[in-house]
């Protein structure tokens, strides 16, 4: 009886498997595919003829007459850096709301951080891009990287964790003579390196596939990110260029796995973490 109801339940994952990697498995098999087989409308997961021109065209730029690598060094770059900046801002903000018991309205503003929290990013655009357009800002990197310089779920998230951090080595490490930015660099963060991980693969990845600021705030070519890049792609001279269209989709999703495949460790790990060293 126990044997059967394993077999149930490992059938019952392997469908349910199956159906959320069936659009990988088209994507990736519609990319080798040339533009008259992908419009042909049949679900043959095996190409025909299958060919790498779709992936050719798209490196070198004879696509959009801008590499997609271009598109994908602007996403990396600007994930990387929006990450660093909401891992170092968060992180301080965390570490004040938690442990500075002498800040004046702390439960005040940590209200503030989780009520932020059900309000929707799309309503911040258009006061957003009539801030950035004010300044001149409109189709720069600072653009695409200030938006994403902060963020009340890494406070709320780093709150947590150093709220809970034991008083007993904080009083210790105070009567070594360690100050409060010696304790928080010193002691919190090393302490806190599986949380700052996760959040880290979490914004770089909410950065990376953002798609609708990035569409306002780029003008030209050059300065697009891989997903708006794709979406312009879908809207001009390549809608029905469906093999053309799932190689450049195809690429824009290997980033995102790898830095999932490697980082996966310490995301269980934070998620699991109930104490500290």
């Amino acid at each position: 009886m126990r044997k059967m109801k394993t077999f149930w339940l490992v059938l019952l994952a392997v469908v349910v498997a199956a159906i959320f990697l069936l659009p990988l498995v088209w994507m990736l098999s519609t990319s080798f595919k040339n533009d008259f087989e992908a419009l042909a409308g049949q679900m043959n997961f095996i190409p025909s003829k299958p060919t790498a021109e779709n992936y050719i065209k798209g490196l070198t730029g004879e696509l959009m007459n801008v590499p997609i690598t271009r598109w994908i060094a602007n996403s990396v770059s600007v994930g990387m850096i929006g990450t660093g900046i909401v891992m170092l801002i968060d992180s301080m903000a965390a570490y004040a709301l938690a442990r500075l018991t002498d800040l004046p309205f702390r439960k005040t503003l940590l209200s503030l951080f989780i009520a932020s929290l059900m309000i929707p990013g799309v309503l911040t655009f258009l006061p957003m891009y009539m801030e950035f357009n004010a300044l001149g800002l409109i189709n720069t990197y600072a653009a695409l990287i200030l938006p994403y310089s902060a963020g009340a779920f890494g406070v709320f998230l780093l709150y947590q964790f150093f709220a809970s951090f034991p008083k007993e080595i904080e009083e210790a490490a105070r009567m070594d003579g360690a100050n409060k930015w010696q304790i928080y660099a010193r002691i919190l963060l090393p302490s806190a390196v599986s949380i700052m991980v996760t959040l880290g693969i979490f914004t770089f990845m909410g950065i990376y596939n953002d798609f609708v600021w990035p569409l306002y705030a780029t003008t030209s070519p050059e300065m697009r990110t891989i997903t708006a890049g794709i979406a312009m792609m879908a809207q001009g001279s390549y809608t029905q260029a469906y093999g053309k269209l799932m190689a450049m989709t195809t690429i824009a999703t290997l980033p995102v796995m790898l830095i999932f495949i490697f980082g996966q460790r310490s995301f269980v790990r934070a998620i699991t973490q109930s104490g500290v060293k």
